[in-house]
């Protein structure tokens, strides 16, 4: 080989291992050219057009007014919302456009649910708790696809190891809804995320137990491990903190009317949250157990089924979110009938009217969220459980709350949002998560329960997942 080849040939390899990992083979030509024919300037490729979208002949929900517009045309460039016109829009030159006669359906924003646990909501309790974390991950992966195709486009997830799900779908590895993810939960021992046998009690000084080395839960039994569990979350891409500050349904040591952590403990979670530039929320029940997470800087409340009326107030009075789900005993339940879990979940579910005439009442700032656990038949319901807020709010409340309003309390991650830009509304310039729904939602709410029936496009940050429009 002469001397003078050998450049070239470098070259030509390192491209080539560039190119295999996806990074420009540009990158081979730092040390300059070393030849004429690589001086030379390469002839420039055509653009690539952006793909785009029109709807035409729709009639909006935008997420914030109690009725439908007049047909209107919406388009699509990219990931935004770029028009919306009752005129007819012009495609766009440079726009690669895909056209969807909405011929007078509904056009609304993807919906939102504020309380999910996605890596346990399809997979048995026991499953759970024996199972390989790559199985979770397989199980979590499918529920993400199905949540999707129910129409909702984004989660809060409440703790969980669902950090890494969200990296794949962000980066297209798989399909599902956008995710806030809280990593995993901080509970006390003996507290609402302690998932521990009692065989592994007491535990062994510095031993951690299989929910805690696979990011689910975080035990922490002081402030200062508190504030460093919360920075280990934070590191990892947590969006906001998720802590345990009552007793629990699903957890077997705390009753229900158990108040956990001291305000210290909460305030030190608090204050690491508040230094990334977001929040707390709390799962709990009791005025106790609330009043103290309120005095410690807690910002959202996620439960609270056996408030009382002083507490609501107060919650009221400091501007606290109140993250309520639609927790009504309907016979079905994950846990069997007489079972500790059983006797607590009908308990707590006694409350649930009487929480949201509280948030009403004292129109509290309410989001709504499911918080299926266990149980993958009542997570393929995620749909009828929105569908039944109509017990307490009229079709269109349930709507706004579901899009607009659950989208504001995502909002409250501040710098932490990993998706910035408008979400649950159908405005200019607002991100495009879009439903495309056959009827009226606000006429008939039951639209939404039947998501594979009545859901004819489903897009998200503008790429669409499904269309059967024809």
């Amino acid at each position: 080989m002469s001397l003078r080849r050998r450049p070239m040939i470098i070259k030509s390899l390192l491209a080539a291992c560039l190119l295999a990992q996806g990074l420009p083979a540009a990158l081979a030509h730092g040390a300059g050219p070393t030849s004429e024919a690589d001086a030379a300037p390469a002839a420039a490729a055509p653009a690539a057009k952006l793909s785009g979208v029109l709807f035409e002949n729709v009639r909006i929900f935008d997420g914030k007014a109690d009725k439908l517009s007049a047909p209107s045309n919406v388009l699509v460039v990219g990931n935004q919302i770029k028009a919306i016109s009752s005129a007819p829009i012009a495609a766009p030159a440079d726009v690669a456009l895909t056209r969807v006669a909405g011929a007078g359906r509904t056009l609304m924003p993807g919906l939102i649910d504020a309380h999910t646990h996605i890596m346990f909501s399809s997979l048995s309790k026991l499953a759970i708790l024996t199972s390989d974390v790559g199985f979770m991950n397989v199980a979590a992966t499918k529920e993400a696809q199905d949540t999707l195709m129910r129409g909702f486009t984004s989660i809060r997830d409440l703790g969980g190891p669902s950090l890494g799900l969200k990296k794949g779908i962000d980066l297209g590895l798989a399909s599902g809804p956008r995710i806030w993810s809280s990593g995993a939960f901080i509970s006390q021992s003996g507290g609402h995320g302690d998932f521990r046998l009692p065989v592994d009690l007491p535990a062994r000084p510095g031993d951690f137990s299989h929910s805690e080395r696979v990011g689910a839960a975080a035990i922490a039994d002081n402030p200062d491990v508190v504030r460093l569990r919360a920075r280990e979350q934070l590191a990892l891409g947590a969006s906001q903190i998720k802590m345990m500050a009552g007793g629990g349904v699903s957890s077997d040591y705390d009753p229900l009317d158990v108040t956990q952590y001291t305000t210290a403990e909460l305030r030190a979670g608090v204050e690491a949250a508040e230094n990334w530039g977001t929040y707390v929320a709390v799962h709990a029940y009791t005025p106790r157990a609330v009043r103290q997470a309120i005095e410690a800087g807690v910002k959202c409340i996620d439960h609270g089924q056996m408030l009382d009326e002083a507490t609501a107030k107060l919650m009221a009075e400091k501007g606290v979110w109140w993250s309520l789900q639609p927790f009504i005993d309907d016979g079905k339940s994950a846990f069997a009938e007489g079972s500790p879990n059983r006797i607590k979940q009908k308990q707590m579910m006694a409350g649930t009217d009487t929480a949201f005439a509280l948030a009403k009442k004292f129109k509290i700032k309410t989001a709504w969220g499911t918080d299926t656990l266990f149980d993958a038949k009542a997570a393929a319901t995620q749909g009828a459980q929105l569908a039944q807020m109509v017990r307490w709010y009229s079709p269109v409340e349930v709507l706004k709350m579901a899009t607009s309003g659950n989208a504001e309390l995502l909002a409250l991650s501040g710098p932490r949002n990993p998706y910035p830009g408008k979400l649950g509304v159908v405005q200019e310039g607002a991100l495009a998560d879009l439903i495309l729904v056959d009827g009226d939602p606000i006429a008939n709410i039951d639209l939404v329960a039947d998501a594979a029936k009545n859901f004819l496009v489903i897009m998200k940050d503008g790429k669409v997942y499904k269309n059967t429009v024809r």
